[in-house]
């Protein structure tokens, strides 16, 4: 992560450069307080260090107020007068939207802090210390004036890189998220995936699905029922979604096939329905390769720790140089690779099963102008099959991945990252 400072007051005689910060160690081991009830702010916690803190808002939290307590340290390392300094951000105004900042909204809900309008942040803009020529613009309004300023495509075009880096595409968790609506909520998706079976056995769900759906709807699921073998797996983690104008953390559904889809808008529509009738899903995934076997009832530990940072940076880096080798990158307007603890087939059946060990990628390809809302590439449409297929291919030549995933999920319900 790099910090930019605006130098308003002269360097020292001895100081005439402003260096570039490698803090990876420094953000891995740090810490913040937090509020314990949004209601008393008095009311503070510290948290864990970075890399033992499975939270998202936490590691959120962190990571922003440790770019701000860095560049204190270097504002006072080039010996420059703090009141003189300033924080120059290109913080857009989704960002401010969905931190809830009270510059773009007196009422909106959290969906997730951004590192540039953390609390620090805040104590920083009230002192008017930050710059943000772009906090009223969103992005397809900031390429607009890129270009009018005569900026390369290739800039102006870049794929957004998100504050948090790697940290908020690490799903972090201790143990599998299994809530009393676990169960229950497995079979529903099972019944609306194999919604043409179910109604001739006239699955007690069935009820509950025909009153969230149009007649239309029903009979679009009768139809990929009975084209589609489709097994659906409820899988134990949770992502950040946003449903209704509020935050969600909620479950995530995988999708699996033995034959691949030969009509993959079908697919995509069925990731819409899911949500809409399994209000505690966010997410919906289609998983590469064979069709998972066996239900995914644990988790491989997972924090944020250098081993599980560079295999993440691994899979990223063949996803997006195959991306970009193919010419298919102009096509996206960000793919985020995310890890998730899961460690797809194995049969825990097993009197002695094999612990949780390793790791799933998914790819989140995403499409949007302005970033507020946005919907995935349809394979076939605008990315071939064929490519996502090397992608694949390159990914589970990583050590410790189990599988690769897809990303299904527009936004809403699901947000263009994970966490």
């Amino acid at each position: 992560m790099f910090i930019y400072l605006l130098k308003i007051a002269p360097l020292s005689k001895n100081k005439t450069k402003t260096p570039v910060i490698r803090a990876e160690h420094q953000f891995l081991n740090a810490t913040t307080t937090v509020q314990v009830d949004p209601r008393d702010p008095k009311k503070k916690r510290s948290t864990k260090m970075l890399c033992q803190v499975t939270a998202p808002e936490e590691k959120r939290k962190i990571i922003g107020d440790t770019f701000i307590n860095i560049s204190k340290e270097l504002i006072a390392q080039l010996d420059l007068d703090p009141d003189h300094v300033y924080l120059g951000q290109g913080t857009l105004r989704p960002d401010l939207i969905e931190s809830a900042s009270h510059l773009a909204s007196s009422s909106a809900d959290a969906i997730k802090t951004h590192h540039n309008d953390t609390e620090l942040v805040r104590l920083l803009r009230a002192k008017g210390r930050v710059i943000e020529p772009l906090k009223d613009f969103h992005k397809d309004e900031v390429r607009v004036l890129g270009r009018d300023l005569g900026l390369p495509e290739a800039i102006v075009n870049r794929h957004p890189f998100p504050g948090p880096g790697l940290a908020i595409r690490v799903i972090c968790a201790n143990e599998p998220y299994m809530e009393k609506d676990f169960s229950e909520t497995s079979v529903l998706v099972k019944v609306i995936v194999s919604y043409a079976a179910s109604l001739e056995r006239q699955h007690p769900l069935i009820g509950r699905i025909q009153r969230a759906t149009s007649e239309d709807e029903q009979q679009f699921l009768v139809r990929v029922g009975e084209q589609l073998k489709l097994t659906s797996t409820l899988l134990p983690i949770r992502s950040v979604g946003v449903q209704g104008d509020c935050r969600t953390y909620s479950y995530v559904v995988a999708l699996s096939s033995n034959d691949e889809p030969s009509n993959w808008r079908d697919i995509a529509r069925l990731a819409k329905t899911i949500p809409r009738i399994c209000h505690n899903v966010n997410r919906v995934c289609w998983v590469f390769g064979k069709q998972v076997q066996f239900p995914v009832n644990e988790i491989t530990p997972t924090t944020l720790t250098p081993q599980v940072l560079s295999i993440l940076r691994e899979a990223d880096s063949r996803a997006q140089t195959i991306l970009h080798e193919t010419k298919y990158d102009s096509k996206i307007s960000q793919m985020p690779v995310i890890l998730i603890p899961i460690h797809f087939d194995r049969d825990t059946v097993l009197r002695q099963p094999q612990p949780s060990c390793q790791y799933s990628i998914v790819l989140r390809t995403f499409v949007t102008e302005d970033f507020m809302t946005g919907v995935p590439v349809t394979i076939d449409d605008q990315v071939p099959c064929e490519v996502f297929h090397k992608i694949v291919t390159a990914i589970l030549d990583v050590p410790a991945v189990s599988r690769v995933l897809y990303d299904l999920t527009p936004k809403p319900p699901g947000t263009t990252e994970w966490e």
